[in-house]
């Protein structure tokens, strides 16, 4: 289905495509000087993960945060599987690249993998 292009979707991609990390629906909502309503924020989204646009990160901190897709249209099947780490000193959460593959019983299927590591990133260690 064809989605409607708006301000605020653009303003939202925009944050999330100049942002050198994961951001958090707070965040964002910082950034736009609350000039949007939360729960605009919140729909733009989940659209934009339905979409393949962004990937959904929840964090051991209890929040979610959202990373843009980068290299999906070249996969043949969307994938998030790799670990994500979060700076317990300046709370930055972001993408490690490597493909995570677990071995499951015969009969079982993945369908979603969320993994976080905490500590202390190298721009605070």
């Amino acid at each position: 289905m064809k989605r409607r292009n708006t301000p605020t979707k653009a303003a939202v991609l925009s944050l999330l495509a100049g942002a050198d990390s994961a951001m958090s629906h707070d965040m964002l909502l910082e950034m736009l000087e609350d000039s949007v309503d939360r729960a605009t924020i919140y729909r733009i989204l989940n659209r934009f993960c339905a979409d393949g646009v962004v990937h959904r990160v929840l964090a051991d901190d209890g929040k979610q945060y959202f990373a843009l897709c980068e290299d999906c249209a070249q996969q043949t099947e969307h994938s998030h599987n790799h670990f994500h780490f979060r700076c317990l000193t300046c709370s930055r959460v972001e993408c490690l690249g490597t493909e995570v593959s677990v071995n499951l019983p015969s009969g079982y299927r993945a369908e979603n993998f969320n993994g976080v590591i905490s500590g202390v990133c190298s721009r605070c260690g």
